[in-house]
């Protein structure tokens, strides 16, 4: 039997009952979720790198912000509130539009 140990999306468990299996699983403390969340998000950008189509790289880009979305109600917030503060550093720092690469900075 396959050992997973990870977060995974709420439909799962149902999905692998329908195919006739069996399987463990727990709910996670407030705090734990957040670790595992993290956990995912490495994971869920790991394949984003990987990506070797449009068409898969839009699937991890879907995975990705799905997990933005749980980080931000985990931190009783809202995407609107987020995306807020991203355009106000924009606009401060600047996005990355312009594919800078900085190599060196002179002391």
């Amino acid at each position: 039997m396959p050992v997973y140990n990870k977060l995974v999306r709420d439909r799962i468990p149902e999905i692998i009952e329908a195919n006739g299996k069996k399987f463990t699983t727990r709910i996670l403390s407030d705090e734990e979720y957040i670790t595992e969340l993290k956990n995912k998000s490495f994971e869920e950008l790991e394949e984003y790198r990987d990506a070797e189509t449009r068409e898969e790289a839009l699937e991890e880009l879907a995975d990705l912000m799905e997990i933005v979305h749980a980080f931000a109600k985990s931190h009783g917030t809202t995407l609107e509130e987020v995306e807020e503060i991203r355009r106000e550093k924009a606009e401060k720092s600047g996005a990355f539009e312009e594919k800078i690469f900085l190599i060196e900075v002179e002391d």
